[in-house]
């Protein structure tokens, strides 16, 4: 009995110890992420007003109202490429590619898209995109670079989030006479918008914050483009120049507290979007 005893004992500590570690974890993890913004927000939100959101950059001066437009331009080209593209190969992939050769090398192709660093796609982009195809230095050849720098994200995402839906799903709209795509369309999708959902916001999030590939291929001008084939500066490249030449860390910070900004007002349409969407699906 007492060896039972202290078998349970030992059990319940281990048990005590593991829960305390995940709950350590994750407090860690949250206390990190609001230092960080914190930090960032503290020194930037007294730099911000006005004058600082309506107006252009002069040296130390000035505001970031085409960095903030530029930056728009780029997530709504960039994702406009790459959602419908990722979206469709991961239907593809989970719905239709049977396993085999041509279904290996896509994975492979996939990680590795994963795995390459971004200055490379900022080189691949300058090369073939500005001097190749002579588009050069433009939003559009940054929003090219960009979206297949976050295909691999939202192809795996998306992948993730149609292998949740049941397959009753699909089962029972097929035997209820409707086609496999008319299923995929009604039944799997609508199912699966939430983490498609995810899957953009974590891409608008890559676009967003991204510098050496925008550098590269986007260019830097300081001025609110005209069109999608002139050069543009993002906040993060904004950012970039205002630290490293040191023209004001201030401005620097400022300029980092309206990019997250902006990242928190697309997190929360998006989470309203996909609440309206279920909303409609249910109904």
């Amino acid at each position: 009995m007492a060896v039972y005893d202290n078998n349970k004992n030992r059990r319940r500590y281990k048990d005590n110890l593991i829960k305390a570690s995940i709950f350590l974890s994750a407090f860690l993890t949250v206390a990190i992420l609001v230092w960080i913004l914190g930090y960032v927000v503290f020194h930037g939100i007294g730099e911000i007003d006005t004058a600082f959101l309506t107006t252009e950059p002069s040296g130390d001066e000035g505001g970031v109202w085409p960095m903030i437009l530029t930056t728009l331009y780029m997530i709504i080209l960039a994702i406009g490429i790459s959602a419908p593209i990722g979206i469709l190969s991961a239907i593809y992939l989970v719905e239709y590619a049977k396993p085999g050769r041509i279904l290996r090398v896509i994975r492979f192709a996939t990680e590795s898209l994963a795995g390459i660093p971004s200055i490379i796609f900022g080189l691949f982009g300058m090369i073939f995109f500005v001097v190749y195809l002579k588009m050069g230095w433009c939003i559009l050849s940054g929003a090219i670079t960009l979206s297949i720098m976050v295909l691999p994200t939202i192809i795996r995402t998306t992948e993730e989030a149609l292998k949740s839906v049941p397959m009753a799903y699909r089962e029972g709209s097929l035997g209820l006479g409707a086609t496999k795509l008319r299923t995929i369309w009604k039944c799997v999708l609508p199912s699966a918008i939430p983490g498609i959902l995810t899957s953009v916001i974590l891409s608008i999030g890559r676009v967003v914050g991204e510098t050496a590939a925008v550098y590269l291929t986007a260019g830097m001008a300081p001025y609110i483009p005209k069109s999608a084939f002139e050069s543009g500066r993002t906040l993060a490249v904004h950012l970039y120049l205002l630290a490293k030449e040191g023209i004001s860390f201030e401005k620097a910070f400022a300029t980092a507290t309206v990019l997250i900004m902006i990242i928190l007002v697309i997190n929360i349409l998006a989470n309203m979007v996909g609440r309206q969407l279920n909303k409609i699906n249910k109904v």
